[in-house]
């Protein structure tokens, strides 16, 4: 319980763009590896030991911006993305293989693929991405449909909240995005 009101109040600091959200998904994180370790959903733990460790990078890159000036809104081209999906794709085939062969693992190739797919869009977070929200809106999606063949449905209570956040997210930012990267994405 105390997991799932953390992670909420997580999105809702990172979409006002907070940096008080990071405190917030840090003890979030080390809570749910815990819940998700139980379920045996093994990557999902793992990521959110990753999301604890992102929480501290975020902060800081929140904290320092570039160049001395705050971490502004900002976009990246397709290309850059189709190559992020590429890695996950790799990543995903390879730990898919290592849970299906040792583990009792819960959907291995769904759960490898939410758990790169998520490394991924939680460095856009880190990096004020805009793009992060499209992943994180088929992220959330196939990960509530995960969580409902666990059974986890406190979890999928609080993914449900999150799509609705989510959209949510991508119009404040939408609107902090400088007005040249605007019209050219």
């Amino acid at each position: 319980m105390i997991a799932a009101v953390l992670a909420v109040a997580y999105l809702l600091l990172a979409i006002r763009q907070r940096i008080e959200c990071w405190v917030a998904a840090f003890v979030s994180s080390c809570l749910y590896v815990w819940v998700l370790f139980t379920a045996r959903l093994y990557m999902e733990s793992v990521l959110n030991a990753f999301y604890a460790a992102m929480a501290v990078y975020g902060f800081w890159q929140w904290r320092q911006g570039r160049e001395g000036m705050a971490l502004a809104v900002s976009r990246w081209p397709l290309v850059r993305h189709l190559a992020g999906a590429l890695g996950v794709l790799g990543l995903s085939v390879i730990s898919w293989y290592f849970l299906r062969r040792y583990t009792p693992a819960a959907w291995p190739f769904v759960d490898s693929m939410v758990t790169w797919s998520s490394v991924y869009a939680t460095f856009l977070v880190a990096r004020k991405v805009y793009e992060n929200w499209h992943w994180w809106l088929v992220i959330d999606s196939v990960s509530l449909c995960l969580y409902f063949t666990r059974r986890l449905y406190l979890t999928m209570l609080l993914f449900t909240l999150y799509l609705l956040l989510i959209v949510i997210g991508m119009r404040q930012w939408r609107r902090t995005l400088p007005a040249a990267v605007y019209a050219a994405g």
